[in-house]
Order: structure tokens, then sequence, then C-alpha cells
């Protein structure tokens, strides 16, 4: 399938490149959160734009063709690193770090002034969004990948703007269908809860490879 690529990097390479990807973004990452707080006056602005405009000319000499996609490398690790909530190459991304455990999956992150929704306020969009990844990725990592079909959300407090956890588990599973449920919530309190709904896709149904099958989850 289109977007689906398969590697062969060494480990040493592999981590080479990780070490790559998470510096530049996490440097564009401190530039967005420098954009949206800045209170420098016109002169200073003028001179980041062109320090900027600069910079995406360096960037852009050697681009892919298309988006990132989803890669595999021979030792079967998978990488989406231009995915917008865990990608290591996207500074729109937080980024999440997932951590699977046998009945629960869990993640904490810092959303700081780039995600922000109302007054000192974490948007629902991004809570939503982070809550889509980290169901959709428990399902995977329980061995019952799907895309997600239904995604509901209730939102159950305002969430502040600071370090929040989501933790997800497999409610249930209904032939291709997975069912997972997960919240989200700040200093022990829940804030947002959600159920997912993850369908199998007929391409991805009966005898098909492994690595086929962990393509349909968005780790």
């Amino acid at each position: 399938m289109s977007g689906y690529i398969q590697e062969d990097l060494s480990p040493e390479e592999l981590a080479h490149r990780a070490r790559l990807a998470s510096s530049i973004a996490g440097s564009v990452r401190d530039l967005i959160d420098a954009t949206v707080r800045t209170e420098v006056d016109e002169a200073d602005i003028d001179e980041a734009r062109r320090l900027i405009e600069a910079a995406t000319a360096i960037l852009r000499k050697d681009q892919l063709p298309g988006p990132f996609g989803i890669r595999f490398n021979t030792d079967g690790t998978k990488r989406s690193w231009g995915n917008a909530v865990l990608g290591r190459r996207n500074p729109i991304a937080p980024p999440v770090v997932l951590h699977h455990e046998p009945d629960v999956s869990w993640t904490e992150v810092e959303l700081g002034a780039a995600y922000e929704g109302p007054a000192g306020l974490v948007h629902g969009g991004v809570l939503a969004l982070i809550l889509d990844q980290l169901l959709g990725s428990t399902a995977e990592y329980q061995q019952v990948p799907g895309m997600t079909g239904t995604l509901t959300v209730r939102y159950r407090k305002a969430t502040p703007l600071g370090r929040i956890r989501g933790e997800a588990r497999v409610d249930r599973v209904d032939g291709v269908k997975t069912f997972v449920t997960g919240t989200i919530s700040v200093d022990g309190k829940v804030t947002a809860e959600a159920e997912g709904i993850f369908i199998l896709p007929k391409w991805a149904r009966g005898d098909k490879s492994d690595v086929l099958r962990r393509s349909v989850g968005e780790g």
C-alpha cells in the first residue's frame, strides 16, 4: 500500500536518524512556543522572520516527495515520525510517548501554550486527538488493531495547560471491532473520558502478514 515503506537500517543508523529527527523537531517546537508568547517589537519580528526563512530554505534543499508515511525496519520496528501526536519529526506533535503494560497503556505529556483553547486550558480537540492515538495504539499493542470507526469523548471538567496523564484499556473485542476506553487526568482527577471503536479494515483481514496487520495501528 502507498505510504507503507520497508527499509533496512542498522540499529546504529536508526538511532542516529532518531536523534536528528528529535533534535530538529524539538527546536521548531520551541520556536512555536516562542512565537505564541513573544512580545518583541517589529524589528525583532522582521529579523526572526529572516532567520526562519533562511532555515526553511536549508531544510527544503532535500525533501521527501510526500508525507513521511509509516516505515518498517527489517527488525520489525515501526516508525511513524510524521504522526501528528507521536511523530519524532513533527513539531506540532506534543510529542506523546506511550508506555504499554499488560493491562493498561499510558502517557504523561506537557501541553503548553501551543495547545490552548479557552484561556489557560487545553483545546478539547487536542485532547480528542491524544485520546484517539492512545486508544488506537492500545488496541494495536494488544494485537487487536484497527482504524478509528468512532470516538466518543466526554469532557467532565476543564483541563488546564500543563502536564496531563492519559490511560487506556481494551474493554472488549467483537469480531473485527475492538472497543477501547480511556481517560485524561490532571493531578489524579479525570477531566475527559473516551470510548473508541477500532475496526480492522477488509484489506487487513484473513490470511495477511503480521506487518500488514501492524500497519493498521497508529503507533
